[in-house]
C-alpha cells in the first residue's frame, strides 16, 4: 500500500551494482612452463573489458629504539622509483577470490615465481563488476551501502534534480549546509557529476565544521564506498590528499577502502602514497591496514618497498600491534622475492599458525631457496604418507611450487625419484592446486561472523515486558 501512495515523480536509485557472494568456481587451465624469474608487473583482471572494480582515528606513539632511526625515516623519505612500471589497460578489470577449494575465485595475476604460468583469468562476476579484492564485505559493506541509496532515494520528499538544485543554490547563497543534507546527498549520487556536486559541499560543510567532527557522524566511508562504487579511485586520492580537507578523512576506514580500491586496479604506486599520507596523518592502522600496506610492497617488489614493509613491521611490533597471518605472508613473500631467505625464514617463524595453504607453500619456497633438500623432501614425504584421520585436513601444495621443488632437486638423482614418486602420491591424495602462490596470497577469506549478537537477543517484549513466545501468541 505503501508505494501505491508515493508520487509518481519519486526519484529512485537504478542499476546498482550488487556483490556476488555466490560465485562459481571453474577449474583452471593447466599451467605451462616458462623460465624462472622475478614477478611479473601485468597483473591481467578477470571479466569483461570496462566492467573495472571498486572502503578510528587515532595517534601512533612515537617510540625511539636504537637502530631504528634510518629505518623509521625510510618511509618519511620514500621516493618512487621512476622505473616501476605503472597500471595499464589489463589491471582495469577486478577480480574476486572467495576461499580455496569450491569458492576460491580464480585469476592470473603476477606468479610468485614464473616458471609455471598462473591459468587463464576468467572472473565470474556479478551483474554489473561490483567486487573486492583484499578486504571482507564486513569493512567494504558496499550491500549495505547500496540499500541505505535505495531506502534514502525512496524517502525522499521531493526528486532528486529538485534536492541536486537546491543544495546547489546553498552553495551559492554561502547558506550552511546541515550533516542531514550532506549524508543524504552522498546517497543519491550516481553518476560522476553528481559526485562533483558533493565535491563542492564536502569543502563547505567542512570548512564551517573542521572543529566540530570529533565524535560526529563519519563521512569519510560513505564517500569511498560511492568512488569505489562508480570507479572514481583517482578523485578519492585527490581528496584524501588535500590539506583543506585535513581531519575529514579522520578514520582507518577510509584509507584502506581507498588503498583496496587502488591495489585492485594495480595502481600499487597510488596505494602507497595513500599508505603515506595515512601515516603522515597519524591515522591510526589497523589489521587491515598492515595487510594493505605488505600487499602494496609485495606487488612492488623492490628494495625500496622491502624496506618500508620491515619498518612498518618493527614498528607494528614494538607498539604491541597484533599483525595477521595474511600480512605476515606478504612479508614473507617479498623476502623471497627479494632473496633475502634468513629474513623471510624469521618472518614466517614468528607466524602463530602456519596451517594455511599459503603458509605452507611458503615453507617449502624457504627450504628451496635455502637449499635444505633433505628437510624439504621430508617434509613432503610426510604431507603424502601421513596416517591422518579423514577428518583431519591435509596440506595442500601448489603446482607452481612443486614444478620449483623439482628443478631444484633434478641434478640429484636419488631425491629426484623420490620426489617424483611423493608427486605421484600428492596428486592422488588430491593434495595439489593448480593456483599460483600469487592467487594463494591475495584470496578473499570468509567474514566470521560473531555470535555476540545471538546470545545477547532479545526475549522480553518491550511492549507487553512479558517473554517474547507469549507476546507473540497474544497478539
Amino acid at each position: 500500500m505503501r508505494s501505491l501512495m508515493k508520487q509518481p515523480h519519486r526519484a529512485a536509485v537504478t542499476n546498482l551494482p550488487v556483490r556476488d557472494e555466490a560465485a562459481s568456481l571453474s577449474q583452471p587451465e593447466a599451467a605451462s612452463a616458462a623460465p624462472w624469474g622475478p614477478p611479473s608487473w601485468s597483473v591481467p583482471r578477470g571479466g569483461p573489458s570496462g566492467a573495472a572494480g571498486r572502503e578510528g582515528a587515532g595517534t601512533q606513539p612515537a617510540l625511539w629504539v636504537p637502530g631504528l632511526d634510518e629505518s623509521r625515516s625510510a618511509l618519511s623519505e620514500f621516493r618512487l622509483p621512476s622505473s616501476a612500471p605503472t597500471d595499464g589497460a589489463a589491471r582495469d578489470n577486478m577480480a574476486a577470490f572467495r576461499p580455496l577449494e569450491g569458492v576460491l575465485q580464480r585469476t592470473a595475476p603476477t606468479s610468485f615465481y614464473s616458471r609455471v604460468a598462473g591459468p587463464v583469468s576468467t572472473c565470474c562476476r556479478c551483474p554489473l563488476g561490483a567486487k573486492r579484492y583484499l578486504l571482507t564485505d564486513s569493512i567494504m559493506k558496499l550491500k549495505e551501502f547500496q540499500h541505505k541509496k535505495l531506502a534514502v532515494a525512496y524517502n525522499l520528499p521531493d526528486t532528486k534534480e529538485t534536492y541536486f538544485r537546491n543544495l546547489e543554490e546553498k552553495l551559492t547563497q554561502n547558506k550552511l549546509i546541515l550533516k542531514d543534507e550532506l549524508r543524504t546527498l552522498l546517497h543519491l549520487c550516481q553518476t560522476q557529476d553528481d559526485v562533483e556536486l558533493a565535491k563542492n559541499v564536502i569543502y563547505r560543510y567542512h570548512a564551517e565544521n573542521r572543529n566540530v567532527t570529533l565524535g560526529e557522524y563519519k563521512f569519510g566511508p560513505v564517500f569511498m564506498r560511492l568512488c569505489y562504487e562508480l570507479d572514481l579511485e583517482d578523485s578519492a586520492l585527490k581528496l584524501i590528499k588535500d590539506q583543506h580537507l585535513q581531519g575529514f578523512f579522520s578514520d582507518s576506514t577510509s584509507f584502506n577502502i581507498l588503498m583496496d580500491m587502488l591495489f585492485i586496479k594495480g595502481k600499487y604506486k597510488n596505494a602507497l602514497e595513500v599508505l603515506i599520507e595515512m601515516k603522515n596523518q597519524e591515522v591510526k592502522f589497523t589489521k587491515d591496514t598492515y595487510v594493505l600496506a605488505f600487499a602494496i610492497c609485495y606487488k612492488l617488489n623492490s628494495p625500496e618497498s622491502l624496506k618500508i614493509c620491515t619498518t612498518l613491521r618493527e614498528e607494528a611490533l614494538i607498539k604491541g600491534d597484533v599483525l595477521s597471518r595474511r600480512a605476515s605472508c606478504f612479508a614473507v613473500a617479498l623476502a623471497l622475492n627479494q632473496n633475502q631467505v634468513a629474513e623471510a625464514a624469521s618472518i614466517f617463524s614468528q607466524i602463530m599458525n602456519p596451517e594455511s595453504i599459503t603458509c605452507t607453500n611458503l615453507n617449502i619456497i624457504i627450504h628451496i631457496q635455502s637449499n635444505m633438500l633433505e628437510a624439504l623432501i621430508n617434509i613432503l614425504t610426510n604431507a603424502a604418507e601421513g596416517n591422518l584421520s579423514r577428518f583431519v585436513k591435509k596440506h595442500e601444495f601448489s603446482e607452481e611450487v612443486l614444478a620449483k621443488v623439482r628443478e631444484k632437486v633434478k641434478e640429484v638423482p636419488t631425491l629426484l625419484a623420490k620426489f617424483d614418486e611423493i608427486y605421484g602420491k600428492l596428486h592422488i591424495n588430491g593434495q595439489v592446486t593448480t593456483y599460483s602462490l600469487d592467487t594463494l596470497l591475495c584470496h578473499i577469506p570468509r567474514d566470521r561472523k560473531s555470535h555476540t549478537l545471538l546470545l545477547n537477543k532479545r526475549t522480553i517484549s518491550r511492549r507487553t515486558f512479558q517473554p517474547l513466545s507469549q507476546s507473540l501468541l497474544a497478539e
